[in-house]
């Protein structure tokens, strides 16, 4: 496991609370982040895919970030997706989370103009971090289906090369564990940190010196992927390990945002945590009972804190 990564171990890529008027609720986020730091996470994942940061204006993001530091959630314990097609909103959202005092943010890549080569790509980041300067670290955010852009590891290595110490990692959600284990022999000797965005990986990344998770999952497995990490080299991690793919398997039975959102409200006894922004809906009755059955014939019990 790499020593030292500024955002080492298990990171819960959060879900967004809505009120009834789809609005975000700082109050319930900022309780779920100290739930989460009590149950296993080392730092939160805001404002990623999980957290539906894209069905966000600019002005609210800004807003739930600000949000969650003004209720006294530690910024340096926060990495904010901050990666939009616009360069100028993605120097906005970054400039702040820096001013903020968090320690790294998460970018996606342009993402609506489809098979942009390399050459594009890198004079977007250098445009970004320019502007920026080396205000604060970038990671990364690696999820070609959904994005449709990948980042290539030749692309990666140039960026390494050209913005040493602004470039500080990724997070692969490809669901390949091929391709992140080459992320990790290739850069990790420059101090690069590989994160997994798929549970199913998070021993293996370990083991072969990546950094730890960035995960949707650890909404509700945080304390899991803590036992991964505290006894990665250990048969405890094994066991946890195996627990950890086998409740991976069961939220990807479902469509995953909804998915979280019923084991959140489940567990907090709170419907308010069902709402959610167009395009995504709530799970059906019948479709809901199905994946919490599914869930719970895994036999994990989630409610001890790590």
């Amino acid at each position: 496991m790499m020593q030292d990564a500024i955002f080492g171990g298990v990171n819960a890529a959060i879900l967004t609370p809505m009120r009834s008027d789809l609005s975000p609720d700082p109050d319930r986020l900022a309780r779920r982040c100290s739930h989460l730091f009590a149950h296993g996470c080392d730092h939160i994942g805001v404002l990623g895919t999980t957290g539906e940061a894209n069905s966000f204006g600019i002005s609210e993001r800004l807003a739930i970030l600000e949000g969650l530091i003004e209720r006294g959630v530690p910024a340096e314990r926060l990495l904010p997706g901050t990666g939009t097609p616009a360069i100028t909103d993605s120097v906005l959202l970054s400039r702040r989370a820096a001013e903020l005092g968090c320690r790294g943010v998460l970018m996606l890549p342009p993402f609506y103009y489809k098979n942009p080569s390399d050459d594009g790509l890198f004079a977007t980041f250098s445009e970004v971090i320019q502007r920026l300067g080396s205000s604060i670290p970038i990671y990364l955010y690696h999820f070609p289906q959904q994005s449709a852009t990948p980042f290539s590891l030749a692309l990666i290595g140039r960026l390494l090369k050209a913005f040493p110490g602004v470039i500080k990692g990724v997070k692969d959600s490809s669901g390949s564990l091929a391709n992140a284990t080459a992320m990790v022999k290739e850069f990790t000797a420059d101090g690069f940190e590989v994160y997994v965005g798929f549970d199913d990986g998070l021993l293996d990344i370990l083991k072969l010196g990546g950094a730890g998770c960035i995960t949707a999952a650890a909404n509700v497995t945080s304390a899991v992927n803590a036992k991964v990490v505290a006894h990665w080299c250990e048969p405890a991690g094994e066991e946890a390990q195996r627990l950890l793919s086998a409740l991976r398997k069961a939220l990807t039975s479902a469509p995953t945002i909804p998915a979280l959102r019923a084991l959140v409200a489940r567990e907090e006894k709170d419907p308010a945590w069902l709402t959610m922004r167009p395009p995504h809906l709530a799970l059906s009755p019948e479709a809901a009972a199905k994946f919490l059955s599914a869930w719970d014939a895994c036999g994990a019990d989630l409610s001890k804190a790590a």
